[in-house]
């Protein structure tokens, strides 16, 4: 049985959301607010986090920033505002998904399920790529021996990527391995930003890639 921490102030909502997770076999405790938040992450042993964004004594953004600063544990922000920028602003501060209200339960449920299977499939070793080390399970990666930072969803396309290594892979492919859903939250445009600023990190010449190479027309694939 997972244990789930669900951060949400909509006292309506909240039992709605538990009453439904019940029933799917989680546990789920309620904090309405971040100081409920703080003192149940400390005391207790969560599997994952629903996290809403605009909270009575703070905003779940900086609460989500807290949290990575000690543990990788999945975060699920719930937000009425679903406009593109504050979903990547969501992501690349440490969510692992991100869903609008009003939403239907039985999605919410679907993507919980996705992000703990993701968590829970991650592989347990490191690899190596020329000058590039990778560990699979604690999630980091190296260059040169010196340690690359990645946001997160740049660290889920390289996993992509290493997952599927000297495979063609299309755009439509990687942004619904990427979501587990549609790709609606990162159009073509979002995903080209994204492929640049990775290649800026991994690559000795980014305007020469040799590890993510451009397959003109089709999409990208992990040359090694």
């Amino acid at each position: 049985m997972s244990n789930v921490l669900l951060v949400e102030d909509d006292t309506t909502l909240a039992e709605g959301i538990r009453h439904a997770l019940e029933r799917e076999m989680f546990q789920v405790y309620i904090a309405s607010d971040l100081a409920e938040a703080r003192k149940a992450f400390d005391e207790e042993c969560f599997d994952l986090i629903l996290l809403d964004v605009m909270l009575p004594d703070g905003s779940g953004y900086d609460y989500c920033k807290e949290i990575r600063g000690k543990s990788s544990i999945p975060i699920i922000f719930l937000t009425a505002c679903d406009e593109e920028v504050n979903v990547v602003l969501g992501l690349d501060i440490g969510g692992d998904d991100y869903i609008a209200k009003p939403f239907r339960v039985r999605e919410l449920v679907s993507r919980i399920k996705a992000v703990l299977r993701r968590k829970s499939e991650d592989e347990s070793t490191s690899v190596k790529f020329g000058s590039l080390e990778v560990d699979l399970i604690k999630g980091s990666i190296s260059k040169h021996g010196e340690k690359i930072e990645l946001t997160p969803i740049e660290w889920r396309l390289v996993k992509i990527f290493i997952n599927n290594s000297n495979q063609v892979l299309t755009r439509t492919v990687i942004l619904d391995k990427l979501w587990d859903q549609s790709g609606e939250f990162v159009d073509d445009n979002t995903l080209s930003v994204y492929i640049r600023r990775i290649r800026g990190k991994l690559e000795d010449r980014p305007s020469e890639p040799e590890y993510i190479q451009t397959v003109r027309g089709v999409g990208y694939k992990w040359n090694k």
